[in-house]
């Protein structure tokens, strides 16, 4: 039960954040949309049905997952990649920092050698395969 609760508040309780992250993984790595029990089934521990109903139904609100009708219920896809979903947190973070340049340089400058490396390469690259070179983490 230690991986469902939030360590730093000691409420027991995971953040919010942890699992909708949790949810968004085991969408990710379904073939097909995912209904919540499904979605429920897989995460590890044990956590309520409407816990994750209601994590699924906020993703869908924020325009984050998509759903159709699977019987009585729905089942939920991601609309995006894990890439691109990261990739758009990352741009949102950026454009509501006060400081753009002071955040960009201190991202550049705590990037490992291998990360540096591969920004600079896609930089030189232009707008080519970016998500593919970095997807197979060259």
């Amino acid at each position: 039960m230690a991986d469902r609760t939030d360590q730093g508040g000691g409420s027991g309780r995971r953040a919010a954040g942890e699992l909708e992250s949790s949810v968004l993984a085991v969408l990710w790595a379904a073939d097909s949309p995912l209904t919540a029990t499904q979605v429920n089934e897989r995460l590890p521990g044990e956590l309520a049905y409407t816990t994750v109903v209601t994590i699924m139904s906020r993703l869908h609100d924020k325009g984050t997952l998509r759903r159709e009708r699977a019987g009585r219920s729905y089942a939920y896809a991601p609309v995006r990649d894990e890439a691109a979903h990261t990739s758009r947190l990352m741009h949102s973070l950026l454009h509501h920092g006060s400081d753009r340049e002071a955040v960009l340089a201190r991202f550049v400058s705590d990037l490992s050698d291998e990360d540096e490396q591969l920004i600079q390469r896609l930089l030189l690259g232009g707008e080519g395969d970016a998500g593919g070179a970095a997807g197979q983490g060259r």
